[in-house]
């Protein structure tokens, strides 16, 4: 890939989280140029997600590996809601289109990365359960308040 080309797909994404801001619905119904069809786009999203991603779960365990009281659960999640927060076009463009196979393998990967880096999987382990354990993991994040929302459904009692 060329320079140019990388450009020009960055570029494109940025056009279609732009329109995923305004129509959430409608961020994927004209596929732009250089990408061919919602299928090569979709992959290009997941990749940028997992970037950045990766990357705030690699300075989160390294500062958590810093600190005294370190607690590599509590770094993953907060660099996954980090990310989340970050991206939220890209987000929901990932989550409106998580049943399509090609994003399967790249979710999979995902949970992986997140069961390992979190410590409760061990790389020995067979990987259908290291994905299982990321899956729940996830699910846990996505479903636990963080302390803000906890502290808007305190005030409203």
């Amino acid at each position: 890939m060329s320079w140019n080309d990388f450009h020009q797909r960055q570029h494109a994404i940025a056009t279609v989280l732009d329109t995923a801001r305004q129509d959430p619905s409608g961020a994927l119904h004209q596929v732009p140029a250089p990408f061919t069809d919602a299928t090569e786009l979709l992959r290009a999203l997941q990749c940028k997600w997992t970037q950045q991603l990766t990357g705030r779960v690699d300075v989160a365990l390294v500062e958590t590996e810093d600190a005294a009281d370190g607690d590599r659960i509590q770094a993953v999640t907060e660099a996954w809601r980090r990310t989340a927060a970050a991206n939220p076009e890209l987000r929901a463009l990932l989550d409106q289109h998580q049943a399509d196979p090609e994003l399967r393998a790249a979710a999979a990967r995902e949970h992986r990365m997140l069961a390992l880096a979190s410590g409760l999987a061990e790389p020995g382990e067979p990987d259908a359960e290291v994905v299982r354990v990321g899956q729940a993991f996830l699910q846990l994040v996505r479903a636990t308040p963080t302390q803000s929302r906890k502290a808007r459904l305190l005030s409203l009692r």
